[in-house]
Formats: C-alpha cells, structure tokens, sequence
C-alpha cells in the first residue's frame, strides 16, 4: 500500500500480527490522513493522544509475543451517538456539548477488548434526527467524492472518515438507514444486523428497538471481522437472551433464491435503476436464480415517521425545555410534531410494523435473499431541504424519507440484516449502493453473499 492509513482493517489486523507493522505506525498514519483531510470536517472528537498511548501498549503486547485478539492495534472511529467512557459523546448537540459518560457502549467494548484503538468520535446530526450532515455544534460535512452533494446520514462522519482513510472501520448507528445511506453515498460498504445481535442498551425502550449498531467499511470482509467481534448475546438485551442466535447455511450465489424489488412503491432514478438492474443481472450470470418481488415500502413512511417523532418528543423534549437557544429548528419542529401523535396514533404504528415484518416473512418463504437498490437516486445536492420535497427524473416524488430512502427504513421496522455494497457509478462519478437482505439471524449468510456480490461489482 502507498500508505498505511489506506489498508484495510483485514490488512492492518494481518500485518500487526505478522510484525511487519506496529500500531503505533498505524495509528500514526490514520492520524495523520485525519489532521489532513479536516476540510471534511468528519470528526467531533479526536482522541489523539489516548490513541497513541493505546497503541504503544498494543506494540508491546506485540512484541513480546503475547496471544493477540482478532482487530489488535487496528483504528477506528465511533459515531457520537455511542457512549464512549472517558470520552466527550455529545450526541451532536449543543445541549450535550460537555458531556462525558462513565462508561462504554456494549460495541464500543467489545470493539476494545477486541483490540482497536479508538482514534475519534465521528459527526452526525442532532440526535441523528435528520437526513442531512449538518448541527449547530459542528457545523456540515462534505462528500469526499463531489462536495456539491450530501455524504448521507445519520452516521456521515463514519462514512466519510472510512472512505478516505481516516480509519479502516467506523462504528455507526443505524434508526432507518444512517449507517446505510452514508455507506451509499460515500462509495463503502454499511451493515446494520439482525435486532438483537448486536447489544445497543442506549435505548431506552429495547422491546420497540429500531436502531441498531453496525459496522462501516470498505470492504465486506471489514465489516464481517467487526462483525464477528462485536455480536453476541446480552443478559441486558431483551433481543439478544439466546447463547446463539445466528444461524448459518452456507449460502452462495450459485442456486440462490433472490427476490429483486426494483421500485418498492417509489420512482427510482433512470441511471439509478440501470445500474442496479446491471449488478443483480451480473449476479444471475453468476448462478443466482432471480425473480421480480414487491413490497410497498414507500408506503410504510407514515409509520416510520410517527414512531420516529414519538420516540424523539419523548427522549429529547425533556432534554430540550427550555433550551431552544441550543438546538437546531428542525430538531425543535421534529420533537413539537412528535408531541402531535395520539397513543392511538402510536399503538396503530406499532401494528403496521408487525403487518411489515409479515410482509417480509411471506417473501422469505420464497427467496433467501432480497436485493433493491440502496437509494432511489445517486447523493442528493448538499443544500437540498432534508425536510421537503424532491424531485427525480424531474417529477416531485415527494418527501425525502419516502422518495429517497424508502429501501432502508423498513428494515429497521422488521428488524430484518441489511447491508449495503457499492454496485457502480453514474456518469458524474457519484456512487450507487446494492442493498441486500436476508432473513432474521441470516446475517452471516448475508455477509457471505454479499462478499461474493462485491466480488462480481468491483
């Protein structure tokens, strides 16, 4: 490699492990790549000097020849909506601009007993309420491939910090496609797994749980290596009770029952929608057996919408009373519409997630594997209002979430593994996601299938 900061996790995890590079080089070089690329402005919080001094105890560990665990000396970067001990999660707010929790997300433990050291914190908007890459704390982020357009979010800062090598892996959230979407639009691979494999005990309603934590990459080799290091049961976790819950069945392209929801209810870009019809058409030639599917998905925004403002009035609006000065307005007008819903209004969301979920189940009786697209368009422009209307191929198509998203937020209803991976680009050089999922707890068949798909598209 040109540079250290350019490998990949699987890479730097190999090399550490072979002596052929230390942490402290590591750590070093990612460091550097992220003092120059500051005009991306993808981190809150950068922990410089905590990470160099985790990175010389992880070279003499090396050294000494001690039995190293599976990310040793590896960087990497976690959104700042996952608490960090010791370390400024402000939730990219102004109203949590001070403050330092006393201890980890479960991932974010589990990612240092695993042997990364963690070099920053990574932006997202307010309480990642918000499709846009922008607070008042920290100001925008900007696509490192065309800063004319939106890197994504919520998790925008991850997306960014991984594509340009600030760190080969980034841990990001996932509340209706934020790990996803910036994944997509940044040209690198974002997961977010089954409900309940992965522990995220921030919530403060785990039964309704419809964001997850999921590794960022750009490889999904990357991803299935955090992966493997930060699953696993909880006794905290209502989801995640079982000694075991994935499941694997060896699945490959070849013979593969993949269900392929072009449009899910939504317009879908011309250039978008052909490239994506190309990669899944690379995919049969490969051995998959592929049929037209159907979900209404764009269908399903009223539900999203509710639980999503609902959730937000009622964890945020006590935080917020009092303190407007301090917040965005799109953070103020989201959590006053929240506080709009009726209980019936709630309960009535709640069913239709159940009737989703259904949905997806009776095609999984048919398919082992459903692809879409990732987004209905290529990056929207920069400026673009996140809570108005869009426009595709020239017709308005209506509200972001539904018009531009309406692949994503579904899963995080159902709880259903998805994962998005780069599938090609558009004449401008913007990229396009392929999003695949598969059934509950299928998330390593899905990870494996994936890999092969990237195989094909890259």
């Amino acid at each position: 490699m040109s540079d250290l900061a350019d490998m990949t996790a699987t890479q730097m995890a190999a090399a550490v492990r072979a002596r052929k590079v230390s942490p402290v080089e590591l750590t070093e070089a990612v460091l550097k790549r992220m003092d120059e690329r500051k005009d991306l402005n993808a981190f809150i919080t950068v922990t410089g000097e905590a990470a160099l001094a985790e990175a010389r105890a992880a070279e003499d560990r090396m050294m000494k020849g001690s039995e190293l665990p599976p990310l040793h000396g590896v960087p990497y970067s976690a959104k700042d909506l996952l608490n960090t001990a010791g370390v400024r999660t402000t939730m990219g707010s102004r109203l949590l601009e001070t403050n330092v929790p006393a201890t980890d997300a479960v991932s974010v433990s589990r990612a240092k007993a695993a042997g990364a050291i963690l070099v920053g914190k990574t932006t997202t908007p307010e309480f990642g309420h918000l499709q846009a890459a922008t607070s008042p704390l920290f100001g925008r982020t900007l696509n490192p491939i065309d800063a004319k357009v939106t890197p994504g979010a919520s998790s925008s800062g991850s997306a960014v910090a991984v594509a340009t090598g600030m760190g080969p892996i980034s841990l990001g959230t996932d509340g209706g496609g934020s790990s996803r979407i910036p994944a997509a639009c940044c040209g690198v691979v974002g997961f977010k797994p089954s409900l309940g494999t992965i522990p995220h005990l921030q919530l403060p309603d785990l039964f309704g749980a419809n964001s997850y934590v999921g590794p960022i990459a750009r490889t999904v080799a990357d991803v299935a290596l955090v992966f493997d290091a930060i699953n696993g049961p909880d006794f905290h976790d209502t989801y995640g009770q079982a000694a075991r819950l994935l499941h694997e069945g060896g699945a490959s392209l070849r013979g593969l029952r993949v269900g392929f929801i072009a449009e899910g209810g939504a317009r879908v870009e011309r250039e978008t929608a052909a490239i994506t019809a190309a990669a899944v058409k690379k995919m049969e030639d490969a051995g998959a057996l592929v049929e037209e599917a159907f979900i209404d998905f764009k269908s399903y925004e009223a539900v999203f919408l509710t639980i999503l403002r609902v959730g937000l009035a009622a964890r945020t609006g006590p935080l917020l009373k009092g303190r407007e000065n301090l917040a965005g307005q799109t953070l103020i007008d989201t959590i006053a519409l929240g506080h709009g819903y009726s209980a019936v209004d709630l309960s009535n969301a709640i069913s239709e997630r159940t009737r989703l979920f259904r949905e997806f189940q009776a095609l999984f009786e048919r398919f082992d594997i459903l692809v879409s697209p990732t987004l209905t368009a290529p990056p929207l422009p920069i400026d673009v209002d996140p809570t108005g209307d869009i426009e595709i191929d020239g017709v308005n198509c209506g509200t972001v979430r539904g018009a531009w998203y309406p692949f994503t937020f579904p899963h995080n209803l159902s709880g259903h593994p998805a994962i998005t991976i780069p599938c090609g680009n558009t004449k401008a050089s913007l990229p396009i996601g392929l999003h695949l999922c598969a059934p509950w707890y299928r998330d390593l068949d899905l990870l494996r299938v994936a890999a092969e798909a990237e195989a094909l598209l890259t």
